[in-house]
Formats: structure tokens, sequence, C-alpha cells
């Protein structure tokens, strides 16, 4: 038994140890220990798969360079959604024009190519393990799991980088040639497109007994093809890439414009639909409290904590210690509606700006902390020496602002309890808005509404009398309606890891990372009078090069046949 541990723990840190994709020493390692044909209930087996979960998607703090040991940043902080609440974070490099290919706090080539080599290595050996015997298609499913894992690790680089160097089913060895060349964009998303579809029919089904909640099922491959074929169709990949050179331009993604792909993609979502596995949460939080509910399709199992609350609520709270270290923008809170549904700039909407919190869309209380809204028995200050905003040294909001999404209702509690923070790879409510994003763009802007309207119910948004129900004014234009969904987007899906890809791939980046971000400065009178002002927080810059980031440097050198993206 002992040497089957051991066994297993060289292969786990030989695969967390490998410097080049698809090549992990595999001398003293006997796979025998691993893949058992004795071993029944696959208890080796199995703890190989657990391994390769851990590489799926994972969200919160996680930004921060090598050799950084503080808590890192949400990624969204890199995009006009937030800043860090410390400045010159690394996070910034994405929109301050310090990025380059030896210093990208979320280049992924190498963890992701661990992980391909890791499921490659699992679905070569697995079949022997006889588990089958005591759990029918438990074999079945493991392999499909692996395949979905491997597909994920490509999509999160495909997304950073375009076109990459597929393997297919191989392990690859030392003694192999690894002067392995790109596939290109087009050669990628294929490859993604017959994985998803010859696994979908392989996976359990929802839905699933408690036991096997966070493990990927169909509906997770039903997700990862629509949002595949979302970002296949976009403009930055659908022909509007930024290279010039003809190979570059076939790496970074489809060389010309086709609007069918727009009705791929909308297929593939609606196949999703159409399984009626999944339906909005009563309740916009209740998506993201609890191990369990309606509208997650996929998420990355944690262990009940309560380190988003720690890390990320106001810094005025001592006992439980709160730190801060996520400030949302002016921008992200402007485009949150009024509850009527209307936009803060429209005369109808009721909006005052001397009282710019009430009246608004319930959203952005769950996902903002703004000045005197209630955390753990007292009202939030983030005016100017305010408890949360008290000035000199200690790291404070920069914005006025402190990130409350993912948390549970602390608003009247003493302390913190631990909580279910699940990162959410695939929800619901983004399947809508993925559906009414593809609609419109087929040209079936009045079949949008319905999703739109959807997600705003269940946020709480009145419904008004007569014509632009929720909010979502009847009539729009097709680039009306497009504008409506960005936003809408935005608002739903905000610290999810979206937007900082949704401005890419729309290519947008240009207009919203060019120029200022902002924030308020509150200013109480002796009287109590608050007096709100808007201060610039921050000055970013994006380059067209931006769009996709560099290939590492150290790969490029290690294999001469990787083409380097544009601009890089």
């Amino acid at each position: 038994m002992n040497t089957r541990i051991i066994a297993l723990v060289v292969i786990l840190i030989g695969m967390a140890s490998c410097k080049k994709y698809e090549e992990t020493p595999l001398q003293g390692i006997n796979k025998n220990n691993v893949y058992d044909p004795l071993d029944k209930n696959g208890d080796f087996a199995r703890q190989v798969l657990s391994d390769l979960y851990t590489s799926l998607p994972d969200g919160f703090n996680r930004i921060r360079v090598d050799g950084d040991n503080t808590v890192g940043d949400f990624l969204d902080a890199g995009s006009d959604d937030a800043v860090p609440s410390t400045q010159n974070k690394a996070v910034e490099y994405y929109k301050n024009g310090r990025l380059n290919s030896a210093n990208n706090p979320d280049d992924n080539w190498a963890a992701a190519y661990r992980a391909i080599r890791a499921a490659n290595d699992f679905l070569a050996n697995v079949d022997v393990v006889p588990v089958d015997a005591n759990a029918p298609k438990t074999i079945q499913y493991w392999k499909a799991e692996a395949r979905f894992i491997r597909a994920m690790n490509y999509f999160e680089m495909i997304k950073r980088y375009g076109g990459v160097p597929l393997i297919g089913d191989k392990v690859l060895t030392p003694d192999d040639n690894l002067q392995i060349p790109r596939s290109t964009f087009e050669q990628c998303i294929n490859y993604l497109i017959s994985e998803c579809d010859a696994i979908k029919g392989l996976l359990r089904v929802e839905p699933v007994v408690d036991s096997d909640l966070g493990r990927i099922t169909r509906g997770a491959a039903y997700a990862l093809k629509a949002r595949v074929l979302l970002y296949a169709a976009s403009p930055l990949f659908n022909g509007g890439g930024t290279a010039g050179d003809p190979v570059k331009k076939a790496l970074a993604g489809y060389p010309t414009f086709d609007a069918g792909r727009w009705t791929l993609a909308l297929n593939a979502v609606q196949d999703l639909i159409n399984l009626n596995a999944y339906q909005l949460t009563t309740t916009f939080n209740a998506a993201f409290i609890g191990r369990k509910n309606t509208e997650v399709i996929l998420a990355k199992q944690r262990a009940k904590t309560f380190d988003i609350e720690t890390n990320n609520a106001p810094m005025g709270f001592t006992t439980p210690l709160s730190n801060g270290l996520t400030s949302p923008t002016q921008e992200l809170v402007d485009a949150f509606p009024m509850l009527n549904g209307l936009s803060i700039t429209d005369p109808a909407s009721g909006y005052v700006a001397t009282n710019p919190y009430a009246g608004r869309d319930k959203r952005l209380d769950n996902t903002v902390f703004y000045n005197g809204i209630k955390w753990l028995s007292r009202n939030v200050e983030t005016f100017e020496g305010g408890k949360d905003k008290p000035g000199g040294v200690a790291v404070q909001t920069r914005t006025g602002y402190y990130l409350k999404k993912y948390m549970a209702d602390f608003s009247n509690a003493t302390a913190y309890g631990t909580q279910d923070h699940n990162y959410i790879i695939f929800r619901y409510g983004g399947v809508l808005l993925d559906y009414a994003e593809c609609l419109n763009e087929v040209g079936r802007t009045a079949d949008a509404y319905a999703p739109l309207r959807a997600l705003r119910l269940r946020a709480g948004i009145t419904a008004g009398a007569g014509a632009n129900a929720y909010g979502v004014k009847d009539g729009m234009s097709q680039a009306d309606m497009r504008t409506f969904i960005q936003n809408e987007r935005r608002i739903e899906m905000a610290f999810e890891e979206q937007r900082f890809w949704d401005i890419r791939r729309w290519k947008i980046a240009g207009q919203v990372l060019n120029g200022s971000l902002h924030g308020t400065t509150i200013t109480k009178s002796a009287a109590g009078d608050l007096t709100y002002t808007l201060s610039t927080v921050s000055n970013t810059t994006f380059n067209q090069r931006f769009y996709l980031m560099p290939i590492p440097y150290s790969e490029v050198i290690r294999n001469r046949s990787l083409i380097q993206n544009e601009g890089w």
C-alpha cells in the first residue's frame, strides 16, 4: 500500500513540476501501482482524476506574479470594472502597458499543457482498472471527464493566445520531438467541437446525486461547446484579428468573417437550453451561495470558507478581519440601472445624483459595497475619513466602493460564517446572455427580449405598465440591442471573469481601456451632508497587440517552431 501511495505522489509531483508542455520524466514510475487491475474501487485512479479537476479554471483573488506571496487580485481588476485597492499590482499590467512575454500574471501555457499531458496519461492507462464491476459506466464517465478537462484547458489557452499546438492523445516523453508548431485557430476550434460532441453522450446526466456534485456532466459539455462557438463567432476571432501576416492571422483567428458562425453558436446554445436541466434561481445572490442550486452547470468545488469576505469586504471591519482588496469602478456602478430598469442617464429613470444608490437595480447591492450599505451590523463608511476609507497608508478603496459579489448576507451578523464559495465556470444566467447575443447577431433581435427580461425579472426589476417591460425598450435596432446586451452582461456577470474577455472578443477594449477609470470621492460635512465628486483613479492604455496575450518568452526560446503573436 505504501509503495502505491509513494508512486501516486511521484506522479502528482511530476505533473506539477513539468516545465515543457507535455514533457514529464517517466523514469522510476511504476504505473501498475496506480492503474492497478486488482484495484476494484479504483482508489488511486480516482485520485489522479481528482487532481485533474484542480486544473479547471479558478477565479477570485488569483492574479499575482511568481514570487508574490500576498493574496492576489480578481482578473476583473484588469478590466474597466475594478482596480486593485493597492496601486501598481500585477493585474494592472493589462491596462497600463507593462504586459510582456516574460511578465504575464495570467500566463497559463505551462500549467495547461501539464494538465493536458496528465489527462492523456490517464486516458491511456485507466481502462485496466476494474472499477466497472462494482459501479458500471464509471470508466466511461471518468474518461469523458478527463477529455472535457483536456478540452477546457485548450479553450483557456485559445482565448488567451489564439491557435496553440494540438497534441491529440499523445503522451510525449523527453525523447520525442517537442518542436511542435501551433495549430491554426480553426483547427483548434474544430478539435474542441469534435471533443464536446464525442463526450456529451458519455457523461452523467442531470440531475446528479449529491455525492457527484461538482462532477462534469452532459450539460457542461454542451456549455463548453456553446461558449467556444460564441468566442469563435465574435469580432476578434471572426475575421477581425489584428495580425497583418497571413500565417499569423490564421493563428490568431479565422482570416475572414463568416456570419454563419453566429448561427452555429446559436444552435449550440439552443441545444443546451433544450436539455431543460437548468433554470434561474429565484434570487440573484442565491446562484452564488450554497453548493447546490438549479442554475449552476459547472463549478470548481472549494472547501467551506469565508476567504472571499476577509479578502474583499470593507477594510474598516477588523473583527472579523476584512482587507478590502478590490475596488469596483464608478463605470461599473453607473452601468446598473434603476429598479424600473431604466439607465441612470434616462431622464425618466428617477435617478438622483445626491442620493445615487437609492432605487437601484438590486444586483448592485449584491455586487458592490457602497457608502451607507449595511454590513456586520453597521453602515459602511467610504466617505473621506470614514471607517472604511480612513486615509493614511492602510490598504483601502481607491474608488469609494468594495467588491461584494459572492458573499452571503452578513448585514446583521457580528462575524463571518463559513460558506460554499465554489467558483462558477458555467451558469444558466450566462447561457441566457449568450442566447440573447446570438439571437441578435443572426438578425432575430425581437427574440432576444425574452431571455433578457427573464434575467431582469429574477433581478427584481419592476415590469412597469405597457411597453418597455423591465426597462428593455421595445423596437431596438440590432446595434442598440448589442449595446444593451453588452451592458446587461457586464452587470449580471460582474467579477465572474467574463468582462475581461468580453471586451476583447467584442474588440471594444481599445475604447474602454484607453483613457481614465473613475471612482467617487465622498465628503461629509459637519452637519452630516454628503457630497459626491467624480475622481480619476487610474489612467489606462490598451495597445492593439493586447487583444491576444504573448506566448511566454521561455516557450518561444525552447520551441523554435512556435510563431509569436503579432506585436510581441
